[in-house]
């Protein structure tokens, strides 16, 4: 079997603006995700676990800001196409991932925010600023809500899994050089 490697041309690459934000958002998402890992399994109510709690929240305000900022950007600047070579149903997947990637990069800080909410706990942008609260203590609410938050995290982990391992296998099995377009100093 004859493999064609594929080497991008600079119009194949996203944007600077829209490379940053994307490994900007994906480190802070991974760090929220490890601190909300971290921060449910301490007992009791400690001021590392309220230090970890607060954490968390101001890294999802940021990645929620991030995310609009991320969403705008898209809407007026286009995404490279993929290679004419790719598979319908593999640019179909990969529009489906992205779409649904985007969807929660706004609903889990949502979640989140309406989940502090509903808990009674008003959420103070890095300590500085107080965000607005609309909804008001309801454990019912709370309990579905925190449901919610954690579902959607964990979908959230296994689509960026799937996001993943398909940009390695473009790298390195197609080697197709779809990874470049994301990573600048790839050729």
């Amino acid at each position: 079997m004859n493999t064609v490697t594929h080497q991008p041309v600079a119009t194949d690459r996203y944007s600077t603006p829209a490379i940053a934000l994307h490994w900007l958002i994906a480190a802070l998402i991974i760090c929220g995700f490890y601190i909300g890992w971290i921060m449910t399994d301490i007992p009791g109510f400690t001021p590392t676990k309220l230090r970890y709690f607060s954490w968390h929240k101001w890294i999802g305000v940021t990645v929620f800001a991030l995310a609009v900022i991320r969403v705008l950007w898209r809407t007026t600047h286009r995404a490279p196409p993929l290679d004419s070579a790719t598979p319908l149903w593999q640019k179909a997947a990969a529009h489906l991932v992205h779409g649904l990637l985007y969807l929660l990069m706004l609903a889990i800080p949502l979640s989140g925010y309406f989940y502090s909410s509903a808990s009674g706990i008003q959420v103070v942008y890095l300590g500085i600023v107080p965000l607005p609260t609309f909804i008001g203590p309801d454990q019912a609410l709370k309990a579905t809500l925190r449901t919610v938050h954690v579902l959607l995290n964990y979908t959230l982990l296994a689509l960026v899994v799937m996001h993943v391992a398909a940009a390695l296998k473009h790298q390195f099995v197609d080697r197709d050089g779809l990874l470049a377009r994301m990573i600048p100093f790839l050729k």
